[in-house]
């Protein structure tokens, strides 16, 4: 077996890039064995007994530390229990360097220093301060980008179940010290270096150490020094120390307990995770796909502006004039900021969403959100309200038909200890054993498995109180979907040994061949009475209510092993069933009414009978005409291919008796029809099918860590709702990019074609440099981002789902931004043309014209770009508080650049009296007019016809 952490990750490597490590990676590997040689809590633990463990930390294996007063001295002594790399790196020197890594900057600089040499020494300081304003407000996006990235991975913190003091708690895994005990159980992600002192059927994946794909099976025993054999390092390899549960390792089965030998870099993982840190992290496919448009728009702007440079040096004008208007113009019309903005954009829009309870954990996520046309959602937690409540108990021998159920919700508050017949005490009593539910102090309740917690809660209706702690239980198989039960060993007071088992009732029933009765005595179950307890539990089912059946039998003194195994659950005496009640969320039905509404197909998957699935279906609004087509069991998924179910499952609304197996072939069988699929899960075994899904959403609360990690959204109060308001704000976000994608570029296309027109027709140039990098700020600046936090307009959810093959830049949006660029141009000229006419030459009045002009038709324009299809005064005027500040603060620098002396030097403008002000705002203000214009006349289309938003 491998020891070495990073195995994986270079096989991996070679495979992809088909060739040798390069330098910086066979440094990297030959640091991870120096960091495995290295004395390590982990290596120091595993060769000691879980006893003497106990006695060097100062802890106890049942309670934890004995006070928080002695965690939080731990706490002061090694620090919390994060991993997280300090950038060494200053702003100032973050700032500097963003003068020497774009070229674009350094032609600029070295205009500035030829202007001096050459005594235009306005001209030089000029440009000089253009270059710190261009760097600076890049700096300061880039900076804000980095802050929000940052706020997101703070937005999903690892957590794990503590005990201390005795009591368990549920806290963030950043308090846990050395000598704390922590439990775990199945999906749960270890969250500090443990040495393991309980384990039950305990097998955890260590891959992302080890690189070894088979989970390693977890022992308490410590291993011994002398029988041994140490590798040739003399170190216990990390897989073989089966004694420790790593950082970071995810348990695969069963479930157990540990106690902290290693917290934050003082783990394995931690070692690792800082070396990894300095690997650099790819960027997204969003991120790759905006560099490509900027790279395609930078190239096709090189060959307009070289065209422009060598027609202007044809014509004899100044080659340092035309050398400076060329650079100015490539660093205004070259879209470099575009990423940048789309992150900035991305992360404010997954901080909005992380409020409204959605935490996306992948940017480009955002995108594909409004592209969903298909959402599978669980049941339970998602759709429901997650906490059960047992409603009715029915047992064959007290109760003999269906209709004979004793019902705990018709009358409450009242004691039902009279109704404890011998069946249905050993009903309850099985409840509590096959329970895994326990209180927290702290919280005040039971934390654990919803089913669980709410067979305990019904313990105190009937006068009876938890057992366990008064039970020696001695081995356990715990649930999982494809066994469908549960079952516990305990020594009974006599030493016989009885095996208790709870789980799905048909499960329960194929392996019962006896019954309790109401005296407690074993009877022959016949085929009549298994008859009668699958009529009783369909009858359950149809009521929503989630049914289980539970059983027991004594073992006999050849049955009892060393480990309890499946084959061992057989020949059972049903004691009885129980059903629980878990009702949909109010807010449920409304959303799914309005995802349908916008072509959404939303499919309910849960481990409950059709009956069941149905009733809870109709409840919440989810179609189900005919139960025939709607309705797909697990049974009959077994037998269907692939093919089969891609060509059945756009009919299917519901399927039952679902395995998260089965949520892997829907997936694939949605995908293979071209779906966007959102796939809902919790569980570790959902988590390839929330990989495979276009969009994976896990459940905050409830869901895993392996779910969590394979999901590509959290949601935090796993209300099924959420998901609405999260594509409404994919949606919504994705508009933006392409409005202010609008704004920039015909900003940038208007500004190139104005000074390569002027150039052709041999006109004066109508903007300076300075002119050009000041519109340059504003195209990049804050006008365009403020259009990026443009608040959703709630009816895009009536638009049907984005196509999966839709570009950014649609046709729609090319034909917009070229008339508005076409609209800027004529206008800006017009004025310019105007200006030079009356005196015959070109003044500073007239520059300052038509920069002005310019610059209002930005505003203008950004105003305009707010919504493509609204008008502005349907939107509101002051619904985007960001975009009224950004343009009002664009506007004063316009006129600081007119009106402040030091200024006008700068840009080589003049004054302008308020009749200028007030044509160039009514020339202006056409842009605007126009775009009006054409959102009336598609609003008037579409009213017409409802598809025509779709084609245009």
């Amino acid at each position: 077996m491998s020891a070495n952490p990073f195995e994986g990750y270079y096989n991996e490597k070679e495979k992809q890039e088909g060739g040798n490590l390069d330098a910086h990676d066979e440094s990297l590997l030959l640091s991870t064995k120096e960091i495995l040689s290295k004395a390590t809590p982990s290596l120091e633990y595993c060769t000691v007994s879980v006893e003497e463990t106990i006695d060097k930390l100062n802890t106890n294996s049942k309670t934890g530390l004995s006070s928080v007063d002695e965690a939080d001295h731990r706490r002061k002594e090694y620090g919390p229990n994060e991993i997280s790399v300090e950038d060494d790196e200053s702003l100032w020197k973050k700032f500097l360097s963003n003068f020497v890594e774009d070229r674009l900057i350094l032609l600029l600089i070295g205009s500035a220093v030829v202007s001096a040499i050459m005594g235009n020494l306005d001209d030089a300081v000029s440009i000089t301060l253009a270059i710190v304003i261009v760097v600076s407000v890049g700096f300061v996006q880039e900076y804000r980008s980095e802050k929000s990235l940052e706020a997101l991975n703070k937005l999903v913190p690892a957590e794990c179940h503590l005990i201390r003091g005795g009591q368990e708690a549920h806290v963030l895994a950043s308090v846990l010290v050395p000598g704390d005990l922590v439990c775990f159980r199945i999906g749960d992600r270890i969250p500090a270096d443990l040495r393991i002192v309980e384990a039950v059927d305990l097998s955890i994946d260590e891959s992302n150490l080890t690189g070894e794909n088979e989970p390693v099976h977890k022992v308490t025993t410590a291993i011994n020094k002398e029988s041994y054999n140490y590798d040739a390092s003399g170190i216990v390899p990390l897989s073989d120390r089966t004694n420790i549960a790593y950082m970071g390792t995810l348990v695969k089965e069963g479930h157990g307990k540990g106690i902290v030998v290693g917290t934050s870099t003082n783990t394995t993982f931690g070692a690792v995770f800082e070396m990894m840190s300095s690997i650099e992290k790819p960027k997204t496919p969003l991120q790759l796909a905006m560099d490509k448009l900027g790279k395609d728009l930078s190239l096709f702007s090189f060959i307009v502006i070289g065209f422009i440079c060598f027609i202007g040096i044809i014509q004899g004008r100044s080659w340092l004039e035309m050398f400076q208007i060329s650079v100015s113009l490539a660093v205004a019309a070259i879209p470099e900021g575009l990423p940048i903005i789309v992150t900035v954009t991305l992360a404010l829009g997954v901080l909005r969403m992380a409020k409204r309870k959605a935490i996306v954990r992948r940017l480009p996520s955002v995108e594909t959100l409004g592209s969903v046309n298909v959402i599978c959602s669980d049941k339970t937690g998602t759709l429901t309200s997650n906490h059960m409540t047992v409603c009715k108990i029915w047992c064959l021998g007290s109760m003999t038909n269906k209709n004979n159920v004793l019902d705990l919700q018709k009358t409450k508050d009242v004691s039902f200890k009279n109704y404890l017949t011998d069946d249905v005490r050993a009903t309850l009593a099985i409840s509590n054993i096959c329970n895994n539910a326990s209180f927290s102090q702290e919280h005040g309740k039971y934390l654990g498995n919803p089913t669980d917690i709410a067979l305990l809660e019904q313990l105190s209706k009937f006068d009876l109180e938890d057992n366990r702690p008064n039970v020696n239980k001695v081995h356990e198989i715990p649930f999982n979907s494809k066994r469908k039960f549960m079952a516990s060993e305990i020594i009974e007071q006599d030493g016989s040994h009885v095996l208790y088992v709870k789980g799905a009732f048909e499960r329960i029933l194929d392996e019962s061949t006896t019954f309790l009765n109401e005296k407690g005595k074993i009877e022959k179950l016949t085929n009549a009475q298994k008859a009668t307890i699958t009529d009783c539990a369909n009858t359950l089912a149809s009521e929503g209510l989630r049914t289980l059946a539970f059983a027991k039998i004594h073992m006999k003194d050849s049955e009892i092993v060393e480990k309890l195994t499946e084959d061992m659950v057989k020949d059972l005496t049903f004691t009885g069933l129980i059903g629980m009640s878990d009702p949909p969320r109010p807010t449920v039905k409304p959303a799914i009414e309005q995802l349908l509404q916008g072509g959404v197909h939303i499919i309910m998957i849960t481990g409950d009978s059709e009956n069941t699935a149905v009733n809870i279906a109709r409840q919440i609004g989810i179609p189900v005409i005919d139960p025939k087509l709607s309705v797909l069991n697990g049974e009959k998924l077994n037998e269907m291919s692939d093919e089969q179910l891609a060509n059945v499952i756009d009919h299917v609304s519901v399927f039952a008796r679902a395995t998260p197996e089965h949520k892997l072939n829907i997936v694939r069988a949605l995908r293979q029809r071209g779906e966007v699929v959102a796939m809902t899960g919790d569980g570790v075994n959902d988590a390839p099918a929330l990989k495979l899904a276009d969009i994976g959403v896990s459940m905050g609360k409830m869901g895993t860590d392996v779910a969590k990690e394979a999901s590509d959204m959290v949601l935090t109060d796993d209300d099924f709702s959420t998901i609405l308001t999260a594509i409404e704000e994919g949606k919504g976000i994705f508009n933006n990019i392409q409005n202010f994608l609008t704004f920039q570029l015909s900003t940038s296309v208007a500004a190139l074609s104005l000074v390569a027109l002027a150039t052709l027709f041999k006109l004066p140039n109508p903007l300076n440099a300075m002119q050009i990098l000041w519109i340059n700020i504003l195209m990049d600046g804050p006008p365009a981002q403020s259009l990026g936090v443009e608040p959703v307009d709630h009816e895009v959810m009536k638009k049907p789902p984005r196509r999966r093959t839709d570009k950014i830049l649609t046709q729609k949006v090319l034909r917009r931004l070229i008339g508005t660029a076409a609209c800027i141009i004529i206008g800006t000229i017009y004025v310019f043309v105007k200006e030079m006419a009356e005196d015959g030459q070109v003044t500073a009045r007239d520059t300052t014209m038509t920069f002005t002009c310019f610059v209002f038709f930005d505003m203008f324009n950004a105003l305009a770009c707010r919504h493509s299809t609204k008008s502005i005064f349907e939107v509101g005027f002051l619904t985007n508080k960001m975009f009224n500040a950004a343009v009002g603060l664009s506007l004063l620098g316009q006129m600081c650049a007119i009106y402040i002396p030091f200024f006008q030097n700068v840009f080589k403008t003049e004054r302008l009296s308020f009749g200028d002000l007030i044509f160039l705002l009514f020339v202006s203000s056409s842009v605007f007019i126009i775009d009006e214009l054409r959102k009336y006349y598609d609003k008037k289309k579409a009213q017409n016809d409802p598809s025509y938003y779709s084609l245009v």
